[in-house]
């Protein structure tokens, strides 16, 4: 790109914006850096959660990169919410709204200043889709740099995830553990900073950053305290000024066959149920559509490879040493992927160099003898969810795949935790939560309490529990979410009593009600909505704005008010 084409000659260019270059040689540039390419470093750092307290250093690496090959960067931050922090409390109503704020107010930020490219660092569960978003909607040169996985807990010889933490605290209740325990799990399973050691959210969709190829080769499963991941900082940012230098933008990279590599990369994996409302969100920026069909094409075509927690048995770093993401890449193969998209890299995807340092050879499974022969999510429909439902078949037992018992119905997440340990939930039955779905929580919450409380008190291979809210990423068990329509739009599950028998099928991708059409019509004329759990100007504003979570749940443009 010639230098007089850089978006920020807006800012510095001829004698009226005088006044701008002396607002940037305040702010210590001299006069030939004004010649530069401006550069925005979008750093996600606060100090309240481990997938962002380390995000300083890395950011600072990112400006010596930038730095190194000609460029100024600018550093800014945005938001970043811990969905750790907020599971199980009111809280979490605001959290996937989040992501919207957060790709909005890059925008503003990169719009408003002329940068004339961005590296966003971004570790945790909304805040990498926000990432992903927001490059594809500014279309100016980008890389996102992942901020690193966090390295297992160590408890009595086991490597243990944050999950698996929740699920024992359960167990408090029935004498299993005693608090003494807990504590000690407590302070030894987050032992250092980076996104929780697990194929959650977090890290699937750091794993789908790559797979689009807007990274570092093999950087998404880095552990955040490896010096290996201040390098592939420094090489983001160099990265960046050489794609602002070649003119080459996020949609020159991001092509359709790149958003069906990303949906094969994620059933390959086992990735987050999650995913079914960030792909759809993230393929909107970029100009294309990803249906409930699609997630069910791909699902059906695609065997499920890596033994990764929680639906399999290793953690994020033996995954990171068995290869990570070109090591699954290399595994589909041409079968599976399209290898000749380009990346940020200047390389095809198929030219990802794999570095396996693993001699376990189970963490990434083969085509032959793969972990489960489709991918993790499958997509139910039924009476009970006319607009489909999602579920992590992978993190399923095998005798819960099919089921049918009566329905128990709680209007909130709470209800159904307090009733779990009064044991008014017996085995065979379906719990059912409803009124936590997008408009309706509002935000829709994470149901991470109550699937934790499911396991961690031995119902998970009896009991199935479903909502209109949604899972972590962490969640596994019988657990069917994003029930559409909601209960607060008039879905089905807003009519559902105690008692209603409900069936699951989810080879035959099924969930339904045992109710007639005209059984459902009577209901529904003395149905009234319950009022949301959360209020404030924003949560009012996203409930009256935010689309189906079919659309990826994104905040709407005020267009249709």
């Amino acid at each position: 790109m010639n230098e007089k084409s850089y978006r920020s000659r807006d800012v510095v260019e001829g004698p009226e914006h005088a006044g701008n270059r002396a607002h940037l040689k305040c702010v210590g540039l001299i006069e030939d850096e004004l010649e530069r390419p401006f550069i925005g470093v979008v750093n996600t750092f606060n100090e309240m959660h481990p997938g962002h307290m380390h995000l300083q250093e890395l950011s600072q690496a990112v400006k010596d990169g930038i730095r190194r090959e000609g460029g100024i960067p600018f550093e800014f931050n945005t938001i970043a919410i811990c969905d750790g922090i907020t599971q199980g409390n009111i809280g979490m109503c605001s959290v996937l709204p989040s992501r919207d704020v957060i790709v909005d107010s890059i925008e503003v930020t990169a719009e408003a200043q002329r940068l004339d490219g961005i590296v966003i660092i971004a570790t945790c569960d909304k805040i990498v889709p926000a990432a992903i978003m927001a490059v594809g909607r500014l279309n100016i040169p980008a890389v996102i740099l992942c901020g690193g996985v966090m390295l297992s807990g160590r408890y009595k010889g086991r490597n243990l995830a944050i999950h698996q933490i929740r699920e024992v605290s359960a167990q408090i209740s029935t004498g299993g553990v005693s608090e003494e325990e807990l504590k000690v799990m407590e302070e030894a399973i987050c032992p250092t900073a980076g996104g929780c050691s697990m194929l959650g959210t977090a890290n699937t969709m750091a794993c789908l950053a790559e797979a689009l190829g807007l990274t570092i080769p093999g950087s998404s499963t880095t552990p955040a305290v490896y010096s290996r991941k201040k390098r592939e900082a420094k090489l983001s940012g160099i990265t960046v000024v050489r794609l602002v230098k070649e003119d080459i933008k996020p949609r020159d990279i991001v092509t359709k066959a790149s958003v069906e590599n990303m949906l094969t990369i994620n059933m390959a994996i086992g990735g987050s149920t999650n995913t079914t409302l960030h792909i759809p969100a993230i393929a909107s920026e970029f100009g294309y559509k990803v249906t409930p069909r699609d997630f069910e094409r791909v699902s059906r075509s695609t065997p499920h490879l890596a033994n990764v927690k929680p639906s399999g048995k290793y953690a994020m770093q033996e995954f990171d040493e068995a290869g990570g993401v070109p090591a699954v890449i290399q595994e589909l193969g041409e079968k599976h992927l399209d290898l000749k998209v380009m990346t940020v890299n200047g390389i095809t995807l198929g030219q990802y160099p794999v570095n396996r340092q693993s001699i376990i050879d189970d963490i990434i499974t083969t085509l032959d003898k793969p972990l489960h022969e489709e991918g993790s999510i499958a997509i139910l429909q039924g009476n009970l969810a006319p607009e489909g439902a999602v579920c992590k078949q992978s993190a399923i037992v095998e005798n819960m795949k099919v089921h049918t018992g009566p329905a128990r119905v709680y209007e909130s997440q709470e209800d159904a935790i307090d009733a779990m340990k009064k044991g008014e939930i017996q085995e065979g039955d379906v719990i059912v939560i409803r009124y936590e779905g997008p408009k309706g929580g509002p935000g829709m919450r994470e149901m991470h309490a109550a699937t934790t409380a499911l396991v961690g008190m031995g119902l998970s291979t009896s009991t199935a529990l479903i909502t209109d809210g949604r899972f972590s990423g962490a969640s596994r068990g019988p657990l069917i979410g994003h029930i559409s329509p909601e209960a607060a739009a008039g879905g089905p599950i807003a009519l559902i009593k105690n008692g209603d028998m409900i069936h699951i099928d989810i080879p035959k991708r099924e969930i339904s009600v045992a109710l007639s059409s005209e059984e459902l019509t009577e209901r529904r004329k003395t149905w009234q909505p319950l009022p949301p759990k959360a209020v404030g100007k924003y949560l009012t504003r996203y409930s009256n704005l935010v689309g189906s979570v079919w659309d990826g749940a994104q905040l709407g443009d005020g267009s249709k008010i």
